[in-house]
This record gives structure tokens, C-alpha cells and sequence, in this order.
């Protein structure tokens, strides 16, 4: 803490293109939900942690400590992203930081990586603390991924369907930036093919359908650039199950209109990622488990099923999922 504190001072003497402001923040309704550090959400095991936001004017933390440490507004996530689209530079230059910075910047990334895998207020206080500190680190790869992955995280919190929209929204604007820098992160792309199905939600059925083919083409690269990552095979073998081998009537009518030549994905597919996921790292999700059960009971060998069934049946229901 005394390191970001320092690093807040550090950043106040910093020269940002604009000024720097403050929203309010207002309270939003929501439901419980975990996440583990650095993945969406699966069934593993979680770890706590806390923290006190920095910020940068001495005023806001005296007016902070009156307010509710989990309130977090959408209108602040309007006013900073907003304010904030022009920090990435225009080249593909990397951001240089001074060492005071520098060393924040990891102090912050790993306090976010804790309080991501932490309950619902923690996670709520990890929104906040990134979003405090962008004006400072925006042109960071590591910080940009891990703010889009709190848009997500309060999208789970949120249950208001707009404020839901909000973040959601504003998570994917800040990877499209992202991966004009950087195409290379697995990272990068995980989190916006995430942030393009929860987008995609409250959308039609033909916009649904192209939002699953985009989820797709991101995972695929995410995977080709971390190929031992079991998170990322979950949702490749999530996607073969529910976005194109269990499609319903319409659907498929819907497939076969927007694409000439459609992706396509079978139960045997997704069977063979969730397996992947296992052979990486074994137990690592209850819901992983259970999707294998589900495969083997559709490719009509119900022995295995029950075993997988079994299986997952003892580890932990860690997550609303």
C-alpha cells in the first residue's frame, strides 16, 4: 500500500491530456457470484484478499471513506472510458514508465489478480481500484486485459439488464483498443470473446449467433498463443456443446442464412476440449466434469457418463455456475 500510495504522488506530477475527473458513485443491485484469479468462471477453488484504494486527490479520500466501499457506477464507467480512448498512443511503441510507476504497476496488477478472486465485495473494490488507476497505467497490456476482466466480473455482479449492458460494453471497447496493440496476447483475446457473448446477450438471434463465430475466432487464437491453458479449452468445448451442436430448428435456419459456409462443431468436439482440460490439469472444474457426463450420455455411452458424474460430484459447487 505505501508503494501505491507513492505511486499516486508519482502519477499526480504526470502531464495527462486532459483533466482528470471525479464521478460519483451509486449503488447498483447484485448477486453472488465467483470468479478464480486470472480465469472466467469455473468451479475451483477461491482466495480472498483486500485492499485500499489509492487515489489520486487527497480530498476524494477523505470523501471515499464516507461512501460505500462496494458501490461502483456505471456513470463512472461512462465518464472514464470516455475520457480515457485517447491514452493508448497511436504507434505500437510500448509506454515507457518510470521506475516508481513501474514497480506500482506490478504491486497493482497482482493486488487486482487477488482481490479478482476474492467475493463480491472484493472483486467490486478490484473495478474500482483499476479503473483509479487508468489514467496512470491505460497503456499498459497487463493493466488493459485486467480491467476488461472486472467489466466482466461486474456484469456477474450486476442484475440490472442496462447496467449489465454497460459493462459489458465498456469492457469490449477497452480490448478492441487493446488488440490494435496488441494481437499477440492470449489474454486479450479470452477476454473479449467473453465480453462479446455477454454483449450479445440481450441481442437477436442472428446477432447472437455471429457474436458465438467471433467468441470462437478469439478462443482459437488465445489458443494457439497459450496451448496449455485448460481455461481456454473449457470454453472452446462450451462453445462446440451449446453454440453449434445443440442449436435448435431456428437457429440452424438462422446459421445457414448468415454464413455459406457455417463453422461447425460436434458432440464428439466438445468431448475431446473438456478432456483437454482434464489432461491439463485435473479437477479443474466441477462444471467440466459435468459437460463430460453430458457428452458421453449424447454419444449414448452411459457407463462413462455416470463416471464423470461421479467424478464431479466430489469437488466443490464453488460458483453460481
Amino acid at each position: 500500500r505505501t508503494h501505491l500510495e507513492e505511486t499516486q504522488r508519482v502519477t499526480r506530477r504526470r502531464k495527462f491530456p486532459f483533466s482528470r475527473e471525479r464521478s460519483d458513485s451509486t449503488g447498483s443491485s447484485s448477486i453472488y457470484f465467483t470468479t478464480s484469479s486470472g480465469n472466467p468462471t469455473t468451479d475451483e477453488g477461491e482466495s480472498e484478499g483486500g485492499y485500499t484504494t489509492a487515489n489520486a486527490e487527497s480530498d476524494y479520500e477523505r470523501e471515499s471513506e464516507r461512501e460505500s466501499e462496494d458501490e461502483v457506477s456505471c456513470d463512472t464507467v461512462r465518464t472514464v472510458r470516455r475520457d480515457s480512448l485517447e491514452l493508448l498512443p497511436e504507434d505500437d511503441s510500448p509506454v515507457l514508465l518510470d521506475s516508481s510507476l513501474e514497480e506500482g504497476l506490478g504491486q497493482l496488477l497482482e493486488q487486482a489478480d487477488r482481490l479478482h478472486g476474492g467475493d463480491e465485495r472484493d472483486r467490486r473494490e478490484g473495478f474500482q481500484l483499476l479503473l483509479n488507476n487508468k489514467l496512470a497505467y491505460a497503456g499498459q497490456r497487463e493493466f488493459l486485459w485486467r480491467l476488461a476482466r472486472a467489466h466482466c466480473d461486474m456484469w456477474e455482479l450486476t442484475e440490472d439488464e442496462d447496467e449489465r449492458r454497460t459493462y459489458a460494453t465498456g469492457g469490449k471497447e477497452e480490448l478492441e483498443l487493446a488488440l490494435q496493440k496488441w494481437d499477440q496476447s492470449a489474454e486479450c483475446h479470452q477476454w473479449f470473446a467473453i465480453l462479446c457473448g455477454r454483449v450479445s446477450q440481450q441481442e437477436s438471434i442472428p446477432k447472437r449467433i455471429q457474436a458465438g463465430y467471433v467468441f470462437k475466432e478469439h478462443i482459437d487464437k488465445a489458443i494457439a498463443l497459450k496451448p496449455q491453458d485448460p481455461q481456454l479449452y473449457y470454453l472452446l468445448g462450451r462453445w462446440c456443446y451449446q453454440q453449434v451442436a445443440h442449436l435448435g430448428w431456428l437457429e440452424k435456419r438462422t446459421v445457414s442464412a448468415l454464413f455459406e459456409t457455417p463453422p461447425t462443431a460436434t458432440v464428439q468436439d466438445a468431448l475431446q476440449n473438456f478432456l483437454r482440460v482434464e489432461e491439463l490439469s485435473p479437477g479443474f472444474s466441477k462444471a467440466g466434469r459435468v459437460y463430460i457426463a453430458k457428452c458421453y450420455r449424447d454419444l449414448g455411452n452411459s457407463s462413462a457418463a455416470v463416471l464423470w458424474m461421479d467424478l464431479a460430484a466430489e469437488l466443490p459447487g464453488n460458483t453460481k455456475e
